[in-house]
């Protein structure tokens, strides 16, 4: 919850690590499994802490924000992730559906919540823009996404 800026300079994964407060913790949802591996790859190149979920209702879960955690939730979770990564098509619950639950909660709507997905669709990607998303990528994701994710990461908490 601290400040801290980030030093691109030369600090080791290692001193990365013994420092987690300054570890980035992203929560990454997809219902398709080779690309829940290959966010959570990408994500933990550049240095961040990963937590994958395949679909809404789990990531609501971890969130503390399911149905059942509603009532002794409010402040739980608010430090356990800086971001939210999540695919737009999903059964059930689509990456949309997921962003409004996010943004309704007072505890979570700070949270940056990127929609990603194969298929580009300009009302879709207005849609999720509307609703308060940071970002709206195209699968697959590279490399290069994930430093645009970083800027995105560690501007918006300060």
């Amino acid at each position: 919850m601290g400040s801290g800026g980030f030093s691109s300079g030369s600090s080791s994964m290692a001193s990365l690590m013994e420092n987690g407060d300054h570890v980035p913790h992203v929560l990454a949802v997809d219902d398709n499994i080779i690309d829940r591996k290959l966010i959570e790859k990408l994500l933990q190149k550049s240095s961040c802490k990963v937590t994958t979920a395949e679909n809404g209702p789990r990531a609501l879960e971890f969130l503390g924000l399911g149905d059942h955690d509603r009532l002794n939730s409010l402040e739980g979770n608010i430090s356990k992730v800086n971001l939210i990564i999540t695919d737009y098509c999903m059964p059930g619950m689509t990456g949309y559906d997921l962003l409004k639950k996010i943004k309704e909660s007072s505890v979570m709507k700070e949270v940056p919540v990127v929609i990603m997905s194969s298929e580009n669709v300009p009302t879709r990607i207005n849609k999720c823009l509307e609703e308060g998303a940071q970002m709206f990528m195209l699968k697959p994701l590279k490399q290069s996404d994930i430093k645009r994710l970083r800027c995105h990461l560690v501007n918006s908490r300060g």
